[in-house]
């Protein structure tokens, strides 16, 4: 029998106005705070890190499990800690990669009405009952998404990337699909629908980038962010010229 998750309970119309305390709505907000505390106090030091998404259904003989160990490995030795969701699959990939390379490997598991435990290769671990605070964290501390094949978890953590992004609410970091098989039918139908349609820009699109192999993942990944620190260093410099000529000293 599948237990009834902490989201489903949040997510469900109140019934029963007589319900205890700890089953309200306002108990609830009490231990999503609590959530969201815990998961910055974690990983607070956590230094720069990429998010490593993608199916908890794939095994470790599947080409791409061995294809996300040896990405997060690279990304690791190139100064990355690796974050995961925690689970299994190529979650376990990544991780598994993070501790190849020598640097932390985080998970951040979440309840389901079936059991997730976390995967023997997670060394900072953080559970969570609300998928939106996980969400939240798995953005946070990342510079970067690499996103492998997965199913609808994994498409809902690459829209929401990317519409962040697009709405400006984070920086632009890079979000990579790995295999471009697995998603070019995705590609194309953002292409000749959504975008011949209007419903997207055409510089939209170029906020994916595609790679078949790990080395292709870290070169986008350092050159988009030595690309983001560049531009970041230039308009530090032209606001200290903004600052000088209209406030001399």
């Amino acid at each position: 029998m599948k237990k009834t998750t902490q989201d489903k309970q949040l997510l469900t119309s109140p019934i029963d106005a007589e319900a205890d305390f700890t089953h309200t709505d306002t108990w609830r907000v009490m231990r999503i705070m609590g959530e969201f505390v815990a998961g910055f106090d974690t990983l607070a030091d956590l230094g720069p890190a990429i998010t490593i998404f993608g199916s908890a259904r794939i095994k470790p003989d599947n080409p791409l499990y061995g294809a996300a160990v040896e990405t997060a490995r690279r990304l690791g030795e190139a100064g990355y800690n690796i974050i995961t969701g925690g689970g299994p699959g190529i979650m376990s990939a990544g991780n598994e990669g993070a501790r190849a390379a020598g640097v932390t490997s985080v998970g951040l598991n979440i309840e389901l009405p079936f059991e997730q435990h976390l995967n023997p290769n997670v060394d900072v671990a953080v559970d969570f009952h609300y998928f939106f605070v996980r969400k939240t964290m798995l953005v946070k501390y990342a510079q970067g998404f690499v996103i492998f094949p997965g199913g609808f978890g994994t498409m809902d953590e690459l829209f929401e990337s990317l519409t962040l992004i697009q709405t400006g609410k984070v920086e632009n970091f890079p979000v990579v699909l790995y295999d471009r098989r697995y998603w070019q039918g995705l590609l194309d139908w953002l292409h000749d629908t959504m975008l011949a349609n209007g419903r997207i820009a055409a510089a939209d699109l170029d906020l994916l980038l595609l790679a078949d192999t790990p080395e292709e993942v870290c070169d986008h990944i350092q050159r988009r962010t030595h690309e983001s620190q560049t531009r970041q260093q230039q308009e530090h410099e032209a606001r200290e010229v903004t600052r000088r000529v209209f406030q001399p000293e």
